[in-house]
């Protein structure tokens, strides 16, 4: 008769073995997944304002239906006019980047240069307002054109010129 203990350990050490393989290959298996999903899964694909908008917009309901003797006044505010877009400019530059500047630049999200941080922004200051403005109305790097809304250059530079004042 065989020795319990041998056999013990046989069974450990082959079961170990199995383990450390099965490890191994699941290893292997995240480094292939992530190697062949980096370009189109990265962190700045997916955080894109304009991605996460028109995956806002596939997801959301096709159609919304009125049904016979139910209360559908909700309909009424969905399907309403939206309201003029002057309205949504904002009157100051301060007003522009408490509204969508401030979501990465009071945090340094994406590289984003943090409000305050004067080795950050004292190079970019240095190359000129115009190539401020230039950033800010095309986008760089990870900043969307224009911040990500659709407001006018004028807006764009007011903005600008109020960022700066607060990392002079």
């Amino acid at each position: 008769m065989s020795n319990p203990e041998s056999s013990d350990s046989q069974f450990f050490n082959s079961f170990s073995l199995v383990l450390g393989i099965l490890i191994f290959f699941a290893i292997v298996l995240f480094a292939v997944a992530r190697s062949v999903g980096e370009e189109t899964q990265s962190e700045h694909v997916l955080l894109d304002p304009l991605h996460v908008k028109d995956v806002e917009q596939n997801i959301a309901p096709f159609a919304h239906e009125a049904i016979a003797g139910q209360d559908n006044s909700a309909l009424a505010a969905l399907s309403a006019p939206k309201g003029d877009a002057v309205a949504d400019l904002p009157a100051t530059g301060e007003a522009a980047f408490t509204k969508v500047c401030s979501a990465c630049h009071s945090a340094g999200v994406n590289g984003a240069p943090k409000i305050g941080d004067h080795a950050a922004w004292g190079p970019r200051i240095a190359q000129g307002k115009d190539v401020l403005y230039q950033h800010a109305i095309l986008g760089k790097g990870n900043m969307p054109a224009r911040g990500g809304t659709t407001w006018p250059d004028a807006t764009i530079r007011m903005t600008v010129d109020y960022m700066v004042s607060l990392n002079k």
